[in-house]
């Protein structure tokens, strides 16, 4: 009867190791599967993150491509012969190229006599000008601000305006362009610029 009695509790008591290790291994097996869920998880953002990088630099490198083919497409804009020229602006539209120098650059106020160190610069453009634009017609446009005739003798701004075209033209002249490809006129006040400085000067048109 006793050796019964300790069979049975030794039987009682594997069977409850037993389930207790069955629950600990429930646990564990429990644990590796929430933290292999959550490295799946994981996996998966960086694949979408390496995704969407790959996208990205695809769509980057079509749009390179783009670029350098309109590159290699598009003709180099021509250089412009009149760049460094002291005191010269150039403009282009379309087959017209507008050269401006401004008024007090060129003349002492209210005068039509140019002054020395605008020579220099004239002497660069009818240089371009026979070099780069053989044949081609040019018109010389004076201007001048909005303020009355006072002191300079001429009888209006237009007059004025021709005057300093006109001692542009026969400096230009001088200096070998052709003068049968040119001609003066003006507008005297009435195609400003943002200010009475800008207003003041003389501009050559080029064109076919």
């Amino acid at each position: 009867m006793h050796g019964r009695t300790l069979i049975a509790l030794a039987l009682f008591l594997l069977v409850g190791g037993l389930t207790a290790c069955n629950d600990s291994t429930k646990s564990q097996l429990a644990m590796l599967n929430d933290e292999n869920r959550e490295l799946r998880d994981q996996l998966a953002e960086r694949d979408r993150a390496l995704d969407a990088t790959t996208s990205d630099l695809r769509e980057a490198n079509r749009l390179l491509r783009e670029q350098q083919e309109l590159a290699a497409t598009t003709p180099a804009a021509p250089a412009n012969p009149f760049s460094g020229i002291d005191g010269v602006s150039t403009s282009v539209d379309g087959n017209e190229v507008t050269i401006s120098m401004q008024g007090d650059i060129l003349f002492n106020s209210g005068r039509t006599a140019l002054k020395t160190p605008a020579k220099k610069s004239l002497d660069q453009i009818a240089a371009v000008l026979k070099d780069d634009y053989s044949g081609k017609m040019i018109i010389i446009n004076g201007h001048t601000d909005s303020d009355p005739i006072r002191k300079s003798g001429y009888k209006s701004n237009h007059h004025l305006g021709f005057e300093r075209g006109w001692a542009v033209y026969e400096y230009l002249t001088n200096r070998g362009v052709d003068p049968q490809r040119m001609a003066v006129s003006s507008y005297g006040p009435n195609s400003p610029l943002d200010s009475k400085k800008e207003s003041r000067r003389v501009e050559i048109v080029v064109a076919d």
